[in-house]
């Protein structure tokens, strides 16, 4: 732990760089920027905690990952598979918007379960794009729906959501104990959420007449552009998709398997560089990296810690408690920091919790625990990974979502679900 001056001054950076991104006074990436290299410049943090620290530095796994599967979207985009998609879709849903949003966030929280939702939200987010332009609606609360989805569906499973992933690695549970132990619930929230849409984004329901028709005399196949690129494509991504779910079996990292991926296909397909390259969110990915390093310069001087064992201290043994003060202490501090780094830091508390004193053998802290992270992290534009990656998305294409557009719907929707929680935890485990 560093000194006073220090923690104060570590603490105070993060809270002028949260109130600069909220209030959007300065670019994002600037704010992260600067914030990181003033808390470099006290000695928050130094160059081995940044680059070499699990716990504390950059983290790696999530900045290649982003990179490795923007490079893959570049080249799928490129085969007009997106394209594709989005006419398919807008015709399997009449080129109704609410029906569209509904279609596109269940295949989009299906999806997160299945990989994750950072990955999920790359790929999905250009066919959004695309179809609601089509059909002449505004595409942000499309964008914004979706990742909010991708949230609550990627919480269903141990690889959707990457708070889990620490979760498991720290507790041994399985993918079977998340699927079993978090599936219900999750499938409850999807049908809460999807009733939340069509009153909070009511008035986003126009779409033009004529723009629909088009898209419903329009034929899919033709959106093709390269059939064979296409086809070495999706076996890249099948393999990419293999790979991350074989995460337990393979020992390789998501990034490793994006990495390689990306690799195999630039090679294969034969594109120039500018073209793959179109796609990657450079300045997201330098926002992640202040981002960790705002976020690490609070564990190193031992603020996270702090709430991390206030948390436990509160619950003492009760049962209701500690689930009450998992979930929505989770819920709370993940919406404000970046889950992941949250709960790699709330981790080794539960952990002790579940191994000694009156609650020892109770797992289901574990469970108000990610409940609380994966869903908290809906409330805003910065609590969760998928979250920052649709922001720069839609800012690259034209469609800038602010912080308080996405917080004023993400904070409803995350409200409803983490509240949701409380009955199941208690009727179920209590």
């Amino acid at each position: 732990m560093r000194s006073g001056l220090t923690y104060a001054i570590a603490v105070g950076v993060f809270a002028v760089v949260y109130l600069l991104i909220a209030t959007e006074r300065v670019p994002r990436v600037g704010a992260a920027l600067g914030g990181a290299g003033v808390v470099i410049a006290v000695g928050a943090v130094g160059a081995e905690e940044i680059f070499y620290s699990e716990e504390t530095g950059i983290d790696w796994n999530v900045i290649f990952l982003l990179f490795g599967m923007m490079v893959i979207v570049g080249v799928l985009r490129q085969t007009g598979i997106f394209e594709y998609v989005a006419i398919w879709a807008a015709k399997r849903a009449a080129g109704k918007p609410f029906r569209v949003m509904v279609l596109l966030c269940t295949m989009t929280a299906v999806a997160s379960a299945a990989l994750d939702n950072v990955t999920t939200v790359l790929l999905v987010a250009p066919v959004t794009i695309l179809l609601c332009e089509r059909i002449g609606v505004r595409p942000v609360p499309f964008l914004i729906a979706e990742v909010l989805a991708s949230n609550i569906g990627g919480a269903a499973t141990l690889i959707g959501d990457p708070p889990n992933i620490i979760i498991a690695s720290r507790s041994g549970l399985t993918f079977v104990d998340f699927l079993v132990n978090m599936g219900p619930i999750i499938v409850l929230n999807m049908v809460v959420f999807l009733a939340l849409c069509r009153w909070l984004f009511r008035r986003d329901f126009v779409a033009d007449p004529e723009r629909v028709q088009d898209v419903m005399n329009l034929t899919e196949r033709e959106a093709i552009q390269d059939g064979g690129l296409l086809i070495r494509s999706l076996v890249v991504l099948a393999l990419v998709l293999v790979g991350f779910s074989l995460h337990s079996v393979l020992h390789f990292e998501p990034s490793i398997v994006a990495l390689l991926g990306a690799g195999v296909l630039v090679l294969v397909s034969r594109l120039h560089s500018d073209e793959y390259l179109a796609d990657v969110e450079w300045e997201t990915l330098l926002f992640f990296a202040g981002l960790f390093i705002l976020v690490g310069a609070l564990v190193e001087v031992g603020a996270i810690d702090q709430l991390a064992d206030a948390l436990s201290d509160a619950a003492g043994g009760d049962a209701g408690n500690a689930i009450l003060l998992l979930l929505f202490g989770s819920a709370v501090l993940s919406a404000l920091v970046d889950n992941i780094p949250f709960v790699a830091t709330m981790s080794p508390a539960v952990l002790s919790l579940v191994e000694s004193g009156p609650l020892a053998g109770q797992e289901y802290l574990w469970w108000a625990l990610a409940l609380g992270a994966d869903l908290g992290g809906n409330a805003t534009a910065v609590g969760a990974s998928a979250n920052v990656v649709m922001l720069g998305i839609a800012r690259r294409n034209g469609y800038p979502i602010s912080f308080w557009e996405f917080t004023k719907y993400g904070i409803v929707v995350a409200t409803v679900t983490v509240v949701a929680c409380v009955p199941y935890l208690f009727l179920r485990y209590l």
